[in-house]
Parts: structure tokens; sequence; C-alpha cells
């Protein structure tokens, strides 16, 4: 099976896109695929094949977002917590998703046709040595692409995102790129797994279960949450056309409340800014109320984490393309 489903949309279909197309559109919807056990228990089939049609319908569900002009898709395709199923079902799983990466790899003309970038965020390491070359050769192979992205979370959880953010701000410091004072909301934010990702405009959990099981929990404080009860196997056209309605009728509240935010983390930053300068020139023996040598000074001090900031993002990157360029090596 195509990684990139192409079918022509219904007559029906067409007309749905045409009304939601007149409203705001999302650029990236998330979705935790939720229910491929149950549709397979439903249809008294093994669960390895629930999975097999979930990942079918992830398929399809690309090429609907194509249509629509979503450019970003991001999917919970596989918890750390999985781990702790049962050997079988996880050894299924690991080989699916070996079936699956080494389809995409030939599907290079289609990939570039449509100008697909597929990364795979999570913990790689814990992930069985082959499949993590094959990932990285797919993110290293699809990395130019930037019409549109699928982004696959691979042994991925939002804690474990979040703690390993931090641990590479402390190795900024360690290696001397980095001021404790310089770590920040945003820094964090340039430092998860999904740091080349918008945050997603909508996040849909499917299956009728209302918790979002530790994905994605950094980046969906102004998201649009939908909750629908279709089993991921099972998801329509017409479940993504109801959340992304939903979506626009709740789109102005949400771009406010977003707006308050920056502003505020914008107005914090000033006030952090003010008062390393006040510090600065205190220890100088500088007069505080020199408006010119304070203004200055306070430029100093942006510059100067700016700059900082950039040279440990630079060193960040290299350090992420090495471990993929090692992976690829490694299977040479």
């Amino acid at each position: 099976m195509a990684w990139i489903q192409d079918k022509e949309l219904t007559f029906w279909e067409r007309l749905g896109s045409r009304v939601i197309r007149a409203g705001p559109m999302p650029r990236h919807i998330a979705f935790i695929m939720d229910g491929n056990r149950r549709f397979a228990e439903k249809l008294k089939m093994k669960t390895l094949e629930g999975h097999s049609h979930g990942f079918a319908k992830l398929t399809e569900l690309t090429g609907w977002c194509l249509k629509l002009g979503i450019r970003e898709v991001t999917v919970y395709a596989f918890s750390i917590e999985n781990f702790k199923r049962s050997k079988e079902e996880v050894d299924g799983l690991m080989e699916l998703a070996r079936k699956m990466f080494t389809r995409l790899l030939e599907e290079q003309i289609t990939l570039e046709k449509h100008g697909l970038c597929v990364r795979m965020p999570g913990d790689l390491t814990l992930l069985p040595q082959d499949i993590q070359e094959l990932i990285a050769k797919i993110e290293l192979a699809t990395s130019q692409y930037n019409l549109c992205f699928l982004n696959i979370c691979l042994a991925y959880t939002s804690r474990d995102e979040i703690n390993h953010a931090v641990q590479e701000l402390a190795w900024g410091v360690e290696q001397g790129l980095l001021q404790p004072s310089d770590v920040s909301e945003s820094l964090i934010d340039k430092c998860l797994y999904t740091y080349k990702s918008p945050h997603p405009d909508i996040l849909i959990r499917t299956s009728g279960e209302v918790r979002l099981s530790d994905f994605l929990l950094w980046q969906t404080s102004y998201t649009s949450l939908a909750f629908q009860p279709a089993l991921w196997p099972e998801y329509s056209f017409w479940n993504l056309w109801k959340a992304i309605l939903w979506y626009q009728v709740n789109h102005s509240a949400l771009q406010k409340a977003r707006d308050v935010y920056l502003a505020e983390r914008k107005w914090q930053q000033l006030e952090n800014d003010k008062a390393q300068v006040t510090e600065k020139l205190k220890q100088e023996g500088s007069p505080l109320r020199d408006p010119q040598a304070r203004q200055l000074l306070l430029q100093d001090c942006r510059a100067k984490r700016e700059e900082r900031i950039q040279d440990f993002l630079q060193a960040l990157e290299r350090k992420r393309g090495d471990f993929l360029e090692k992976l690829v090596s490694a299977s040479a």
C-alpha cells in the first residue's frame, strides 16, 4: 500500500471541502490514532491486523489533508508506554514498522512529487537498531522537501520530550554555549523533538477516549481539542470535516488567547532583561537612573543573548545531524 492514497474525493466530499475552506483552515493537525485493537476485536481479527488497518487509514488521511491544503500532520504512532504491552504485540508492531518504512524509502518519486518531508519525533534509541537506521535514512532522504510534513511520533511521550529538552539545555550550559539566564520558554520550545513544527491548531483523539495520554502536552495549550467516537481504522473524511468546523467556530477565541499569552511572554522577557541591566549597573557602580546607559546596556544584553542562543541552536542541529548520519553509516 502506498504511503499517500491519492484517491479522488466524492461529490459530497468535494462540496464539504469547499464549505470549510471558506473559513480559517488549520495548518497543522495532530492525531492520537486510538482504537486499532478494539477495531480488531470488533471484527474478530488478530490485533496486528487492526494495526495494519490503522496504517492504511493513515495513508488515506494523508491524502485528505493534502487535498484540503493542510500542510502538516502529526500522529501518535507508538508511545514509550506501549513497550509495556505483550512481547508478541510489540514485536509485531516493530515488524510492521520495518515493512512500512522500507516501503516508504521505495516511494521517493511520490514523496518528491508532493514535497513530503517525513520526521519521526521521539527517543529513537529505544527502538531496534535496524529501525533506527531506516528512520535515519527516511529523515535524511526527505529533509529537503518542504511543501508538506508528516511527523510520526515513535517511542514518544511528552514528559520524555520535555526531559530531553532540559538535558539539551544543560548540555548547552556545560559546553559554555549558554548562560543559565538564557533559558526561557521559547528556548525550551526549540529543544523539543518537534522543534521544527508549529504547534498544532487541532488535536484529534479517536475511539471516544477523552485524555491526551502524554502526547504534545507542551504544544497544545492553545490548540482546539476534538475527542471523536470513531475507532481509528473507521475514521472518515466527515470526522475530519467536523473537527475542522469545530476549530473554525472557536478560532477567534483561540487566536485571542494565544495573542495575549505571547504579549505577556514578551513583556516578561523585557522585565527580565531590565532586571539583568539593573544588576549589572549596580556591579559597575554606574548611575542607575542614566537612561542612555540603561538603553545601551539593554541592547547589548539582548544582542549577546541572541548570539549565544543562535550558536547553541546551530551546535544542537549539528549534534542531531551527526546522530542520523552515524546511523546511516552503520547500515552501509
